[in-house]
C-alpha cells in the first residue's frame, strides 16, 4: 500500500519496475539463491567430513547445482513470457524451500545430488527472473550494484557465522537457513506483475555495434576459461587451507572477509570506468589474480593463505565488469552477453567437476593450482584478443561471480 497525500492508503502498482518493493525483491531473492555458491568452500569441506564424500563426489555435487542454475536460463526464455510471473515465482520459491528442507535430512549421496539439482533449478529460475526485472528499472547500475552487494553480504555472513554451528547441527543448518530466508522474502512476490512486462530497448539505448562473430566467440571462450579456473580454486580453497593445517573456523573467517572485499573490487571497477584503459585494467587485474592463485602453491601458511584469498576475491570482482564490457562492446544487442551467462554457468559447473578429479588423481592440490593458473593466463590472452576497436567508455558493476549477468544497454 502507498500513503496518498490525503492520508488514505491506496494500492501499490505491482507493474512499477522502479518501486522499492520490486528492487527489494530483486536484491533479496538473488541474495538468498546465491548464498550457497558463495559458501562453497565451507560447505564442501563439511560435506566431505559429514557424509564422507570424496573430492570427485564433492565436485560433482557443486557441478550439478551450478549446472542447474545455468540451465535454468534456457527454459526461462519460454516461461517468462508464457505464465503468470507472480504465480510461477511463488511455485519456484516453494520448491526451493522444500528442496532445502529435504536436503537437511538426506544422508545418501545420489539422492542428495538429485534433490540439489532440482532445488538449484528452481533457484536459478528465480535468479533469471530477477535479472530480467533489474533490466527494466530506470537506474539499472544502482540496482545491479545492490544486487552485487546483497549476494556478497549474504555470502560473507554465511561463511563467518554458519561454520560455528556445524559441530552441533551439521550441514543441515545451511539448508535450513536458506529455506527460512526464502520463506521470509517470498511475500515480496506481491510486487511482481501478473505477467511479464517486456523490457523496452530503444536503438538509442543499445546503440549499434557491428557483430564480430570471431571476436565474440573468442570472448566467450575467455569467460569460460576464467570461470573454470576460478571456480575450481574457490570450491577447494577450504581443502587447501585444511591441508595447510589451517582450521575450518579460521579459514571461513578469512574467506568471509575476502567476500566483503569483492564488493570493493566491483566498486573500484565502477569508479575507474575505462581509465586508464580497459586493456590495462584487464591486464593488471588478471595478473594480480594469477599471483593470488600462485600464492596457494605448496602448503601456504596462515599469512600467505590470507593474502591469496583476499587478492583472489578482490580481483575476481574487479576483472569481471571489464570482461562483460568487452563482450557488450562487441554486440550491443545483448546476444553475446546473454550467451556469456551460459558460459559463466558452464564454467562454474566444470570447474568443480574438473578440480575434484585433479585433486583426487594427484592426491593433492598442486595440479589443480597449475591448471587454474594456465586457465587464467589463457583467458587473459583471449579477452585481450577479443577487445572491440573502440573501448567501452563506461563500465557497469552489473557483473558478479555467482551466475552473473549484465544489461547490454547499461
Amino acid at each position: 500500500m502507498i500513503q496518498a497525500s490525503d492520508g488514505k492508503r491506496v494500492p501499490f502498482d505491482s507493474n512499477d519496475p522502479n518501486s522499492k518493493g520490486r528492487v527489494a525483491l530483486i536484491v533479496l531473492f538473488s541474495s538468498v539463491v546465491g548464498t550457497l555458491l558463495l559458501m562453497a568452500p565451507a560447505v564442501a569441506s563439511q560435506l566431505q567430513l559429514q557424509l564422507g564424500l570424496n573430492p570427485s563426489q564433492t565436485g560433482d555435487l557443486f557441478s550439478a547445482e551450478l549446472g542447474a542454475m545455468s540451465f535454468a536460463s534456457i527454459p526461462a526464455l519460454w516461461w517468462i513470457n508464457k505464465f503468470n510471473i507472480r504465480t510461477i515465482s511463488t511455485i519456484f520459491g516453494a520448491v526451493f524451500i522444500a528442496g532445502n528442507i529435504t536436503s537437511a535430512y538426506i544422508g545418501d549421496y545420489e539422492t542428495l545430488l538429485v534433490v540439489r539439482f532440482l532445488t538449484s533449478l528452481a533457484g536459478g529460475s528465480l535468479m533469471v527472473l530477477c535479472m530480467s526485472l533489474a533490466a527494466q528499472t530506470r537506474d539499472r547500475n544502482r540496482v545491479y550494484g545492490l544486487w552485487v552487494m546483497g549476494q556478497l553480504a549474504f555470502g560473507a555472513i554465511g561463511l563467518a557465522v554458519l561454520p560455528h554451528f556445524f559441530d552441533t547441527f551439521g550441514i543441515g543448518i545451511v539448508y535450513w537457513v536458506l529455506a527460512f530466508l526464502m520463506t521470509l522474502v517470498l511475500p515480496l512476490t506481491r510486487f511482481l506483475p501478473q505477467r511479464n512486462i517486456a523490457t523496452e530497448r530503444t536503438h538509442n539505448e543499445s546503440g549499434h555495434t557491428p557483430n564480430n562473430v570471431l571476436k565474440a566467440a573468442v570472448g566467450l571462450l575467455a569467460v569460460l576459461a576464467f570461470y573454470i579456473s576460478l571456480s575450481g580454486i574457490w570450491t577447494f580453497v577450504g581443502g587447501i587451507a585444511a591441508a595447510s593445517m589451517i582450521d575450518t573456523e579460521t579459514s571461513s573467517l578469512i574467506l568471509s572477509i575476502a567476500t566483503v572485499l569483492g564488493i570493493a573490487g566491483s566498486a573500484l571497477a565502477t569508479v575507474l570506468g575505462a581509465r586508464p584503459s580497459t586493456r590495462i585494467n584487464l591486464l593488471v587485474g588478471y595478473l594480480a589474480m594469477t599471483l593470488s592463485v600462485a600464492l596457494l602453491t605448496g602448503w601456504p601458511g596462515l599469512l600467505r593463505f590470507t593474502l591469496a584469498a583476499l587478492i583472489f576475491k578482490f580481483t575476481w570482482t574487479f576483472v569481471l565488469p571489464y570482461i562483460m564490457a568487452t563482450l557488450s562492446g562487441l554486440d550491443r544487442t545483448g546476444r553475446v552477453v546473454n550467451l556469456a551467462n551460459i558460459a559463466i554457468g558452464g564454467g562454474f559447473a566444470l570447474g568443480p567437476f574438473i578440480g575434484g578429479r585433479l585433486v583426487e588423481s594427484a592426491n593433492g592440490y598442486g595440479t589443480l593450482i597449475a591448471v587454474s593458473l594456465t586457465g587464467l593466463l589463457l583467458s587473459l590472452v583471449l579477452i585481450l584478443a577479443a577487445q572491440p576497436r573502440r573501448s567501452t567508455a563506461v563500465i557497469s558493476a552489473a557483473a558478479t561471480p555467482e551466475m552473473a549477468t549484465t544489461d547490454a544497454g547499461a
